[in-house]
């Protein structure tokens, strides 16, 4: 196990070992621990859920995206493989990056990958195939689950610079998805960890029995993480939806 510095350590003491944390509670006490680890960048907050899933079984996969309210706190580089029509309406829409053949080919010969997000037509997605070797690996192949795969270029570039994240669970049945910085204030980071947590709980496989979120944590890029009240948070989704 890795050695921890002393302002690890002493972030940690601000935990308690078993308690779990009002999302309220569990956001304040990260920006307590910030203050503590004294990081020279905005750290991001992660929420990290640990799933009743085998994700061995493909009818267990769990994978989805969601429009953060308030985004991420960076800016979001959009890149963009169509044709015809759609090439305009994603230069329109907003995207860093618009082509067709020519940007498959830079990416395949040079492995260029100063994006954040790949939207794609249903049209090119036989060509961008072969670019799984390199944008699969790092979580940037386009698939129509997650929106990325689609006709209405316009929503889907608007939505991925707004700060769209998508989540999909690893071998272990764990999903980490990012919900801003913690220089958000603690109100707009509570809304981000709750659409997060809304499009989570939608995301439940249906044959699935049994408990599908285990447990779930919050933490900074590096920090202690804190424990959530999971019967809280399902509460406050619940009272969402009504």
């Amino acid at each position: 196990m890795a050695k921890r510095g002393k302002k690890y350590l002493r972030a940690l003491e601000l935990v308690e070992k078993d308690k779990e944390y009002s999302l309220q509670e569990a956001v304040e006490k990260l920006k307590e621990m910030e203050k503590v680890l004294q990081r020279n960048f905005d750290e991001t907050v992660e929420v990290i859920f640990r799933l009743g899933v085998d994700p061995r079984h493909a009818d267990q996969m769990v994978r989805g995206s969601t429009v953060l309210p308030h985004g991420l706190g960076k800016p979001i580089k959009v890149l963009v493989i169509a044709q015809g029509e759609k090439l305009k309406e994603a230069e329109e829409a907003g995207a860093d990056y618009v082509g067709g053949e020519e940007l498959i080919n830079k990416i395949a010969k040079e492995e260029w990958i100063d994006f954040d997000v790949v939207i794609a037509t249903p049209d090119m997605m036989p060509k961008v195939a072969r670019l799984g070797r390199i944008l699969g690996p790092r979580g940037l192949m386009p698939n129509p689950k997650v929106g990325t795969v689609t006709q209405n270029i316009k929503k889907a570039v608007e939505e991925a610079k707004k700060g769209r994240v998508e989540f999909k669970v690893d071998k272990s049945g764990n999903l980490h998805i990012p919900v801003g910085k913690i220089s958000f204030d603690t109100q707009k980071l509570i809304d981000n960890i709750l659409a997060v947590a809304e499009a989570v709980q939608k995301a439940r496989p249906e044959g699935l029995k049994g408990q599908y979120m285990k447990n779930a944590v919050l933490k900074l890029t590096m920090s202690p993480s804190v424990k959530l009240n999971l019967t809280e948070l399902q509460k406050t989704l619940a009272a969402q939806a009504a």
